[in-house]
Parts: structure tokens; sequence; C-alpha cells
């Protein structure tokens, strides 16, 4: 198995981990991808994923449909395309200008919020970014149509 397979399979353990965590102000348990959804994409792409956000019909390009991203591929949800477009980091040439924001670069500037998961242990802020990553995707490949 490659080094960076192993990594995104750690990863993803601990952001399955890191999605059942509770908030101790009220104990309730905590979906950290939904709740990265609607903080980050809900204005543009709606509650439900459809791209009818309440800001969808003042951008250039409508949102996508996120509900259809794994029957538009076959059946199989493209975890990769997925991340690469939320990180934003990796820049594919045939997307042109990117219109969404790159959430990547935010989580990585977002010490504060990091401190509020991890704020006993010494977590690199990189982890920290692919947890929200990995808990937004898990998140997505929930709302899939079925």
């Amino acid at each position: 198995m490659n080094r960076r397979l192993k990594s995104i399979l750690v990863a993803a353990s601990m952001a399955m981990a890191f999605n059942g965590q509770t908030r101790a102000a009220d104990d309730a348990l905590m979906d950290v991808g939904k709740q990265e959804y609607d903080d980050k994409c809900a204005v543009c792409h709606g509650q439900n994923g459809k791209g009818k956000g309440p800001i969808a019909d003042m951008l250039k390009v409508a949102p996508s449909d996120l509900t259809i991203l794994t029957k538009n591929n076959g059946g199989v949800f493209p975890f990769g395309r997925v991340y690469g477009v939320i990180d934003g980091r990796q820049v594919v040439k045939l997307h042109g200008e990117r219109s969404m924001p790159v959430w990547g670069r935010s989580y990585l500037s977002d010490e504060a919020g990091a401190k509020n998961y991890f704020a006993d242990t010494k977590v690199p802020m990189e982890l920290y970014v692919r947890l929200r990553i990995l808990a937004l995707i898990d998140y997505l490949n929930r709302l899939q149509a079925k």
C-alpha cells in the first residue's frame, strides 16, 4: 500500500472518529460533516444539496446539484475529484478559473477551530484540514440520491 493511500485511510478513520465527537456545552452528538456543509456550502448549493441555495441566482455559474455526483459518475462516488474541488490546492487546468471558494487554505489558517477539537493535543494543521474535508465528503456521500 503506498504512503499516500495509507495517510488517506488513517485520516478517513480519524474523520469518522472526529465526526462522532460530542460538544461539552450541550453533550449533543455533532455531525461535523453536516455542520461544515451548512457553514460553507448550503448558501450556494442549498440545504438539500440540489444547487438552489439563497444566493444561487446571484452567481455567474449555477451551483452543482451535489445529490447526483454518484449517479453522474457511473454509480461510484467520485471521492478524489470531490476532495480536490474542496481542498482546491491542486489546480486542475481543464476546470479554468475557480468560482467556488477554496476551503483547504481557509482550514489551514483556522488554528482556533483546530483547538476546539484538539485542545489538549498537538495535532498538525494539515491533519485538521484533512479531517474537516473528509467529514464534509462523508456528508456529501450521504446526500447522494438513491
